[in-house]
């Protein structure tokens, strides 16, 4: 039985936020060299699909440290593919137009990012 007002991590705005900008970058790495299949585009794609799965999985859990914990490794995932981006820049696989669309694209997935985080940690602690 579904607790009255739980609602599922897709329900959450900053999943949603960080899921555009995953399938973004999804599309973006079909454009890159087939050499860098294995290399960057593996990078990207596992450091912006880490976002989602960071704040599903704190989503899960059952104190509010823990959901901290994860959406704290969410940001760091967020962080790490802005770098890949940047490494693409340097590459000459996007160009700075691109770099700056994403950056702010990430930029705004960790506002809300933090603002959730800030939420958490305004909430009564839970024991497990």
């Amino acid at each position: 039985m579904v607790h009255e007002g739980y609602r599922s991590f897709e329900d959450l705005d900053v999943w949603k936020k960080a899921r555009e900008v995953k399938n973004e970058i999804f599309q973006l790495v079909k454009t890159f060299p087939a050499e860098e299949k294995y290399r960057l585009i593996d990078q990207l794609v596992r450091s912006s699909r880490s976002v989602n799965a960071q704040i599903a999985e704190g989503h899960g859990k059952r104190t509010n440290p823990d959901k901290i914990k994860y959406c704290t490794q969410a940001r760091g995932s967020l962080s790490e593919t802005l770098n890949h981006l940047i490494d693409a820049l340097d590459c000459s696989y996007i160009n700075p137009e691109q770099l700056q669309y994403y950056r702010n694209r990430i930029t705004e997935v960790e506002r809300v990012l933090n603002g959730y985080i800030r939420y958490l940690k305004s909430l009564p602690q839970t024991t497990p």
